[in-house]
């Protein structure tokens, strides 16, 4: 016994931190029972209770993979060439029509972005420094920055979309990046696609943006619409629409358009048929200009994408004033007839402040109103400046846009001070607090393009983990009663090395963040066979050397030396195999590596170090006679 103090002392602690490590998964499924059977009231007085618990057990427990309790899958692609775009000066035509050919071209071809954007500039003889960098630029100088900046631009996306995952809450969640411009995220119990999407997706572009004068804006849309009516312009698309849009009553339409010119005119023919009013002011019939006066007009959520076309016309660009677009704004301003109107305001196009002052941001709720709100925080230059923007327009309305969108658009009452502000718009608490989130993780420094998503749903994922947990349970009975039928008094000794090798697997999951995948279980079903496999080896050798006449202690002496090469061996060479595997695989081959190597270390400490204290202590203790079988 005092020979084997030390490896008992040793056994017993790397039991006794299994046991720890392992503790939060037993709490955090104690925990989801007794909330199964809480409802209303007592489940929410409950996670109040415990929260900090909760939240401990849960960021502990053994994480579990997307392939067993459901979730997302979903595969980024960062727009390098859209960024390359936005950071061009001096653009025209020939810019515009050689991105056109470039992305056409990145979309078959497997080279980099950058070297097919050189080649077609020099194609065309162009020097980069007309778009890009200073004059005395070379083309090489300007492309080598170019390039360094599409890399950066990778790399801090990945990151930005990983401290939004971890704000969003996802506790095990999986991104990774694959090849030059391919982001993996891997999102396991999330079940909202929507709200995923726009968390991903979202660039965070957040603006400040001063609105026009409501009489410009209006004269704008007359300008237009006197515009199209005298190209005699119709939109086939939108004609082909003619009995939705017949339905709408012209009044309606027309009523709203009062302080314009053309309303006088309109008003004076609102009984003609909606064909004649369309063809006679075909942008004011699907644009409601705010019988308010307030700048604002309302388009109905299926006709914005015939306004956009009429919009990005280049002829029309040129009846906007220089520093004048159109945005709408991101939610419904009213319904009517069960149709959604959108709200249309003309803002400056060259914002007074960007997100970039924005140190911190908090989604919360606004006691005086009751809604849904998001307050930011400003750096020191972002106060001053919206001490100054905000003192010289009292009394006009300041837009809030967010990515292209406006959130929200408030009239400034007065010089704000402090650099606190507040974003309004959101329909619930969830919403401004993906808002919040995008907020301070910060801006994405390309836009990101979802090519690929896939959903496992939650009944899927039970069936997983059900499917898991009988194979693993299925195999460890059956190992289990091999040895014993087998190897009598030596399988029983197996066994208990073999439940300790197991516990050990789940206690180093659980104490480096791994996650639980079925090719996982897998890779333990598979290090069960190898545990006993060195057993089978030991116990087979000690048999042999039993037939010699030596005593039960030189005979355990000699089995366990005998059997150790090639234990070790078999052993090792698996390891290096996990090891290659866990290098070159990606996703389900990487965790049926990790746990594989995780396994085959347990093992050598069990079957070696464990059995052989345990039959060591027993043959002190006057043991002689031990059956193997």
């Amino acid at each position: 016994m005092k020979n084997n103090r030390g490896k008992i002392i040793l056994i017993l602690a790397v039991f006794a931190l299994a046991i720890y490590f392992l503790y939060p998964t037993y709490q955090a499924y104690t925990i989801e029972k007794k909330l199964k059977l809480m409802a209303g009231s007592d489940s929410l007085t409950y996670v109040q209770t415990n929260e900090q618990t909760i939240r401990i057990a849960r960021a502990k427990r053994i994480k579990v993979g997307l392939d067993l309790q459901g979730g997302m899958r979903v595969v980024l692609e960062v727009n390098v060439l859209r960024m390359l775009e936005e950071m061009a000066k001096n653009k025209d035509d020939q810019f515009t029509s050689i991105i056109a050919d470039i992305a056409k071209e990145a979309q078959t071809s497997d080279d980099l972005l950058i070297n097919i954007f050189r080649r077609h500039f020099d194609a065309k003889d162009i020097r980069l420094s007309r778009y890009y960098g200073t004059l005395r630029e070379t083309n090489n100088e300007i492309t080598k920055k170019l390039g360094d900046e599409s890399d950066k631009a990778v790399d801090r996306a990945m990151e930005i979309v990983r401290n939004r995952v971890d704000q969003y809450g996802v506790s095990e969640p999986s991104i990774q990046k694959q090849g030059g411009r391919r982001i993996i995220v891997e999102l396991p119990g999330v079940s909202k696609e929507e709200e995923v999407r726009k968390l991903l997706q979202g660039t965070a572009l957040l603006e400040f943006k001063l609105m026009k004068d409501p009489e410009i804006i209006y004269k704008t849309m007359d300008a237009i619409d006197k515009f199209l009516a005298s190209q005699g312009y119709t939109d086939t698309a939108h004609v082909a629409k003619a009995d939705t849009n017949a339905k709408r009553q012209p009044q309606n339409a027309l009523a709203a358009l009062q302080k314009t010119d053309s309303s006088k005119t309109a008003m004076n023919d609102a009984n003609k048929s909606p064909e004649q009013i369309r063809k006679e002011h075909p942008f004011l019939y699907l644009v409601r200009p705010n019988p308010q006066g307030s700048g604002e007009a309302y388009v109905a959520e299926n006709d914005k994408i015939f306004v956009d076309r009429i919009l990005k016309r280049a002829d029309i660009q040129k009846l906007l004033p220089a520093d004048m677009q159109f945005y709408y704004m991101s939610k419904p301003a009213f319904v009517d007839k069960g149709v959604k109107y959108f709200g249309l305001i003309g803002l400056k196009s060259t914002p007074e402040l960007t997100g970039n002052v924005v140190v911190n941001a908090r989604a919360t709720i606004d006691p005086n109103f009751n809604q849904p709100i998001v307050t930011m925080e400003m750096n020191g230059e972002g106060a001053r400046d919206w001490a100054r923007i905000t003192g010289a327009n009292v009394n006009k309305r300041m837009a809030i846009v967010l990515d292209n969108s406006v959130f929200s658009a408030p009239v400034i009452r007065g010089k704000i001070t402090g650099g606190r502000s507040q974003i309004e718009g959101m329909a619930n608490i969830e919403e401004a607090r993906l808002l919040e989130i995008v907020l301070k993780a910060g801006a994405l420094p390309a836009p990101v393009d979802i090519i690929e998503q896939r959903s496992v749903g939650p009944s899927l994922g039970e069936d997983s983990i059900s499917a898991g947990i009988n194979s693993f349970t299925i195999a460890l009975i059956v190992t289990a009663l091999f040895m014993i039928v087998y190897y009598r008094t030596g399988g029983m000794v197996a066994n208990i090395a073999l439940l300790l090798n197991v516990l050990l697997i789940f206690a180093v999951l659980a104490a480096f963040g791994g996650t639980l995948t079925l090719p996982g279980i897998a890779a333990i079903v598979l290090t069960i066979g190898m545990a006993v496999d060195a057993n089978v080896l030991i116990f087979e050798r000690i048999r042999e050397e039993s037939a010699t006449g030596k005593t039960l202690r030189a005979t355990i002496d000699a089995g366990y030396s005998k059997a150790f090469s090639a234990i070790f061996d078999s052993n090792i060479t698996t390891f290096f195999s996990g090891v290659v595997l866990f290098q070159f695989g990606t996703g389900p081959v990487q965790g049926f590596a990790l746990t594989l190597m995780m396994g085959v270390t347990a093992n050598l400490f069990t079957a070696i170090t464990v059995t052989r204290v345990i039959f060591n202590v027993m043959t002190e203790r006057g043991t002689t006679t031990i059956n193997f079988g």
